[in-house]
């Protein structure tokens, strides 16, 4: 049984855990639409938990759907209503115009649910539609993107645009009724060609699940890549040392790794991180030191995302230098076990 296994088959899954399973019970459609209402972010970080998932436990899926239901009777059975019911009720109060204007500072204009379907094209493609229309339009644009999309697609225009397109952007307080109508022809361009865009491929992973794998050789193999092209196999190494894989290793070489780790840097690391990796760290650590340590994660607070990643990538470091030094023995895919 693979880790993400053992973790979800307990009783206490942590609650991704349980809308994995929720949804693996589903079937199929009845999923498809509740994902559909998920954001980008949101959605891969319960499917990447749903691929892991095999072997779950009859005890887990009735934990996860009794937690489920008593949740679900605790709403009121009170909705709000529609924007259709609300639009019709304005309009006899207010007036079309009056109602409309009330509406969208509701709901965001119309064209928000299609440029939401955007947040799945890459960021360069984006930046190369707009990058052709004028300033003012690519400011509005920009300005109903999810911020995080809307600054990788500010990275990929040209850079001697970004920093005008900025100012705009920051001085834009409203928005005329007729650039709206070419933002939205802008959109609907984007949505109609977007079947049309390059298909992602990620080599750099492919890679470095190959090298992975191979059974000898691996070191030199690596530095003949380095020698074509030394910074993308810096990637290929930080993805070949992964966080997740410290979930897959002995309890020897945990306690080596832990040795040259201060436990603040840990309670940091682990911060959000998959149960199988923090349950392997926590299991390979003295009782009571597991009892400090998980008392001195409760005290951290939350942390930002990129201080975590920091902290990963300096841990997963010492784990390459430990390995390439002959110190340990790291197990860097996941091997079929034989019973």
């Amino acid at each position: 049984m693979s880790d993400a296994s053992n973790a979800v088959a307990q009783v206490a899954a942590s609650p991704l855990e349980q809308a994995a399973i929720v949804l693996l019970s589903m079937g199929e459609e009845p999923a498809a639409a509740v994902l559909r209402c998920l954001s980008r972010e949101e959605l891969l970080e319960v499917t990447q938990v749903m691929s892991r998932i095999s072997g779950i436990k009859v005890e887990a899926v009735k934990t996860s759907l009794q937690r489920f239901f008593d949740e679900y009777r605790q709403q009121s059975g009170v909705h709000g209503a529609s924007r259709s019911y609300l639009k019709r009720s304005l309009d006899l109060a207010l007036g079309s115009d009056i109602a409309d204007s009330v509406l969208n500072s509701i709901y965001g204009d119309a064209i928000r649910p299609k440029l939401a379907r955007l947040q799945w094209a890459s960021p360069k493609w984006l930046a190369e539609r707009i990058s052709l229309e004028h300033v003012r339009m690519q400011t509005v644009f920009l300005a109903f993107l999810p911020p995080a999309l809307a600054g990788q697609v500010i990275g990929a225009l040209p850079a001697g645009t970004r920093d005008l397109v900025l100012v705009n952007l920051a001085r834009l307080n409203e928005v005329d009724h007729e650039l709206l109508v070419e933002l939205d022809e802008l959109v609907e361009r984007c949505l109609a060609s977007l079947g049309l865009q390059s298909t992602s491929v990620a080599g750099v992973r492919q890679v470095a699940e190959i090298l992975n794998r191979l059974p000898d050789n691996r070191a030199k193999m690596v530095e003949v890549l380095r020698s074509h092209d030394a910074e993308v196999v810096a990637e290929i190494e930080r993805s070949m040392y992964d966080f997740f894989i410290l979930s897959r290793q002995t309890e020897p070489t945990l306690l080596r790794i832990m040795e040259d780790v201060p436990v603040e840097q840990w309670a940091i690391a682990l911060k959000g991180a998959e149960p199988a990796v923090r349950d392997s760290i926590i299991r390979a650590m003295p009782r009571r030191q597991a009892q400090s340590f998980e008392e001195t994660m409760r005290r951290s607070g939350p942390l930002s995302r990129s201080r975590v990643e920091q902290a990963r990538n300096e841990i997963m470091a010492q784990v390459k230098a430990l390995a390439d030094a002959g110190e340990i023995e790291v197990q860097l895919f996941a091997e079929a076990v034989l019973e």
